[in-house]
């Protein structure tokens, strides 16, 4: 027997309308996409130094927020500039004031980073963070200032950690 054509239309009209529907990307890749750009904005606050359970740092009651800027850190007897040592601490008993490992590390990241160089470039020096133990002696942190000083790292900050505030009452 031969189907009409009203009965055709019909058949295909109901096969249509009954399709399992598919998934829309685009509404989906949209919120996705305002999800990652919100994510990147607000993310961008947060500025902690990866600090290393081995140092004690001394407590302050500074308001400063960080930077990031390439740091300088002494773990016991080393020292160690972006995770790379470059020189020893027991080492820095001589009479010498700058420390050859420390100041050509220092000289080798700043040419490496000509970003670092054009954005500094109005100021004096460019920026670095010591950190260390609250009891490297003095006479030690010294010579390590100074050999950042002889590789133009003269924007020196040492890092520390919050103190609780005292409330008067």
């Amino acid at each position: 027997m031969k189907v009409s054509r009203r009965a055709n239309r019909m058949k295909r009209h109901y096969g249509r309308m009954h399709k399992t529907g598919g998934l829309n990307l685009v509404s989906l890749m949209d919120i996705f996409t305002i999800l990652v750009f919100f994510l990147m904005v607000n993310s961008s606050d947060v500025k902690v130094l990866q600090q290393n359970p081995s140092i004690k740092l001394p407590e302050s009651t500074a308001n400063v927020d960080t930077k990031e800027t390439l740091v300088l850190t002494i773990v016991g007897s080393d020292i160690l500039i972006q995770g790379r040592k470059v020189a020893d601490l027991n080492e820095l008993s001589g009479d010498e004031q700058v420390i050859t490992g420390i100041k050509s590390e220092l000289e080798y990241q700043a040419s490496r980073n000509r970003r670092l160089l054009d954005e500094n470039a109005n100021m004096s020096g460019l920026p670095i963070t010591i950190m260390g133990d609250k009891d490297i002696p003095y006479r030690s942190l010294k010579k390590i200032m100074e050999s950042c000083v002889a590789a133009n790292y003269t924007n020196i900050s040492l890092a520390v950690s919050r103190a609780a505030r005292k409330e008067e009452g």
